[in-house]
């Protein structure tokens, strides 16, 4: 058998070792013993190369490794001999065996690589973090929170860390301030760290990364100051990120693994923070362009041409609405100087937080506040850490839950302090003295339009008569028609008091271009003047509303009176643009006669008119 004649000559070819063996042992000849030695070696060399040298050349044919120049025939397989046991067979009962080849899995589609199972969900999960929008009605600093969080999430994920974190560098301060964080840990302390002598301080005292590669266990507390308790920490690499050519922040990373990092981490987190520097670039560029966007249209929204302020409160809202996009805050306090109690008081206040702050209408204490320092001074209050701070913001008793930044910018004009402007941050140093500097000049447009308003609040104040119609306004109207009354009362003389207002025609204005009320006002107010004597007082008592008051009238005659005013004034077209339309008036009529309290007479004619209103408008009712 093949078997045994191999078999025969492994044993004859092995037993020369034991015999060049045995000559060590039994020759005491040092010549002999070493040429024993030098052919056993040789011997034994030449056994194993020829033994791989067979098996290499026994080694079944690859196509993948070496090209065949001819085809490998089925009669070529016999001259090729297996050991004992090592042959095998395909025992199959189909002689046809049928092999699918991955085109046929694919759908007629060669797949270019390895293949891999593909969820049902894939679409759907990947689209959800690719096209994941950035939060809605957030601040500036927000937008790029949530930027670097997704870059940490990456970078932790790349490398295998266990915590990925983000600071910025306070230079002039010494301090290292955590802003954004990916971990799988729960314990990271969010505050600020001073510069002392752990890892992260080395970095920003020499400006150069740091690699520990094995952190003893006693060690990583005293290492790794960012973590509330230990956590088994024994690697960490950090490398700081330079914005304007100054140490802005550190990028760092960490591992419980021992040398899980080298130097080829430090040079591809170099390349994570040029990304983040450059987004901070790009967004310091847009929030620039978009603050002084919002800027711009805040003051044109104060100088807006078809502004006009009735009342205190409207102007207020309007200083309020534009105030709010100058600068970013949390919350804002308007501060008024009330004429009538002589006192500074708040009179606007919008709260972002849900954090407990003070009220509107509370008095301010001018002396030992904040707010009551910027108006004595009539300078700017700035204060970056109030929860250091022993001086309260607006009174000594106030109960505010609030730490952070405060700023307080007085409005003052011609030496006159009209009031103050309060913001306030949950952030600490958040004002800068660029933000004062421009508040300042911005301020002093909020300054005139208050000193012009209530400039203008007073000289009206003072003025008998109403500066559209040239009729007395309502305060000297009744104060006329009082004396009146007491004369007529005295002479027992009849009276009427008729109280007329344009009817609404609020379905018109679309009609014409602008506002037609001034217009129907103007022709009014002449109609009225054309019809009434001069023994007549007529005054406007109102924005469509006019009274008149008839001496030695009796009710009917003032009646008879507005109806025919009336009926004159419906039917005068009036020009309004480049249309004409006409306009209805109702009027109420009250009697007067032995009538000595105004206040009752200018009731009753109030009652009249309700009632022609009631009707539709267009009509004369008397009481």
């Amino acid at each position: 058998m093949p078997w045994d004649h191999r078999n025969r000559k492994r044993i004859f070819i092995f037993l020369l070792i034991p015999l060049l063996s045995a000559v060590q042992f039994f020759t005491e000849d040092f010549l002999l013993r070493l040429v024993a030695a030098v052919l056993l070696v040789i011997y034994v060399a030449f056994i194993i190369f020829l033994r791989d040298s067979i098996r290499q050349e026994d080694l079944p044919y690859r196509e993948d490794e070496f090209e065949a120049e001819e085809p490998v025939h089925e009669e070529n397989e016999a001259d090729y001999e297996t050991d004992y046991g090592e042959d095998f067979k395909i025992i199959s009962s189909n002689k046809k065996i049928e092999v699918r080849s991955a085109e046929d899995v694919m759908g007629g589609i060669k797949p270019q690589g390895r293949t891999y199972f593909k969820p049902p969900d894939l679409k759907e999960n990947f689209t959800r973090i690719a096209t994941e929008r950035l939060p809605d009605d957030v601040s500036h600093d927000e937008h790029f929170g949530f930027i670097l969080s997704k870059i940490l999430s990456v970078v932790k994920e790349s490398y295998l860390a266990h915590s990925a974190l983000f600071f910025w560098f306070n230079k002039r301060k010494q301090k290292l301030a955590l802003e954004r964080f990916a971990s799988s840990s729960s314990d990271i302390i969010l505050q600020k760290f001073e510069v002392e002598d752990d890892i992260l301080s080395k970095i920003v005292q020499k400006e150069e990364p740091e690699l520990l590669t094995d952190i003893p266990e006693k060690a990583e507390k005293d290492v790794i100051r960012y973590y509330s308790r230990p956590q088994g920490i024994r690697s960490f690499v950090g490398v700081p990120l330079y914005y304007g050519d100054q140490l802005s922040g550190v990028l760092a990373i960490d591992s419980k693994v021992v040398d899980a990092f080298g130097i080829e981490t430090i040079y591809s987190l170099g390349r994570f923070v040029r990304v983040i520097s450059s987004i901070i670039s790009l967004f310091d560029e847009k929030f620039t362009s978009n603050q002084a966007d919002q800027r711009l249209k805040s003051l044109l929204n104060i100088l807006a041409t078809d502004k006009k302020f009735d009342t205190e409160d409207e102007l207020f809202s309007a200083i309020e609405s534009s105030v709010k996009s100058l600068i970013y805050w949390d919350a804002f306090t308007f501060i008024n100087y009330s004429a009538f109690d002589n006192k500074f008081k708040i009179s606007k206040i919008s709260n972002k937080t849900s954090l407990k702050y003070v009220g509107e209408n509370l008095e301010i204490e001018l002396n030992g506040t904040l707010a009551g320092k910027a108006v004595l001074t009539g300078l700017p209050v700035k204060l970056d850490d109030t929860s250091n701070a022993s001086v309260p913001r607006y009174t000594k008793n106030e109960d505010v839950t609030f730490d952070g930044s405060f700023l307080a910018i007085p409005l003052s004009y011609d030496e006159q302090n009209f009031g103050v402007l309060c913001f306030e941050s949950l952030k600490k140093s958040v004002y800068t003295n660029s933000d004062i500097e421009f508040l300042k000049k911005a301020t002093k447009i909020f300054s005139f339009i208050v000193y012009s308003y209530s400039t203008h609040s007073v000289l009206k104040s003072n003025l008998s008569v109403d500066l559209e119609t040239g009729l007395l306004n309502k305060k000297s109207f009744l104060a006329a028609v009082a004396l009146e009354l007491r004369k007529s009362v005295e002479m027992q003389v009849p009276g009427s008091v008729l109280l007329l207002q344009i009817d609404e025609f609020l379905g018109e204005v679309s009609l014409f271009e602008g506002d037609p009320l001034p217009k129907v006002i103007k022709t009014v107010t002449a109609m009225i003047k054309d019809e009434c004597d001069e023994y007549a007082i007529t005054g406007r008592v109102g924005d469509k509303m006019f009274a008149i008051y008839f001496f030695n009238t009796p009710v009917k005659d003032a009646f008879l009176w507005a109806e025919k005013l009336r009926i004159k004034i419906a039917r005068k077209p009036i020009a309004v643009a480049s249309k004409q339309t006409t306009f209805t008036v109702s009027v109420g009529v009250a009697n007067a006669t032995t009538k000595s309290d105004i206040e009752e007479v200018f009731y009753n004619a109030e009652l009249a008119l309700n009632k022609a209103l009631e009707k539709g408008g267009n009509a004369v009712k008397s009481l």
